[in-house]
């Protein structure tokens, strides 16, 4: 399966650093979507994920329209994180679907108001109270990732530990 994150805006470069470790780690393809809060050769983006930028799959768009008319959502596996979702995360099968976009939007606002009513049936959303905003950019990508992962069987990742055999810690 080939697994899009794509993140809208981001603002915070420790944030998107973080993220484009987690996609380098399960090979998740990275999408930045300008304007970005930050440059991209940022020390602090790069601390996050520095040893791993190499082997990261990125692709940067100049603006979230180009995006759209590039990788349609009416004709893609595209999900769109929102604390205001009509599904939870772990709802959709993800495991019939040979790739998959999942959407975030930039920190302090979310995703464009308009794009959320027009793809509804598209929305997710990651349980919690609902006293509080919501959870860090960069955890919500690391939970949405893991249970794509799971219902993927954690397909092409390493399943057996190099570091355990029947006697221990090798």
């Amino acid at each position: 399966m080939k697994l899009n994150i794509v993140l809208v805006e981001p603002e915070i470069p420790q944030n998107t650093g973080n993220i484009a470790r987690t996609c380098a780690v399960t090979g998740g393809k990275l999408h930045l979507v300008h304007p970005l809060g930050f440059s991209i050769n940022e020390k602090t983006l790069k601390r996050a994920g520095l040893d791993y930028w190499d082997k990261l799959d990125i692709e940067e768009h100049q603006s979230f329209e180009m995006f759209l008319q590039k990788y349609k959502p009416e004709e893609n596996n595209m999900f769109f994180v929102t604390t205001k979702g009509k599904h939870i995360y772990s709802e959709p099968n993800y495991s019939e679907m040979e790739e998959v976009f999942v959407l975030f939007g930039k920190e302090t606002k979310g995703l464009p108001e308009n794009i959320l009513v027009k793809y509804i049936d598209k929305t997710i959303r990651i349980p919690m109270k609902s006293t509080l905003r919501s959870l860090n950019l960069s955890n919500s990508v690391s939970i949405v990732v893991y249970d794509i992962l799971r219902q993927k069987e954690f397909e092409g990742l390493q399943e057996i530990s190099n570091y355990f055999d029947d006697k221990g810690i090798i």
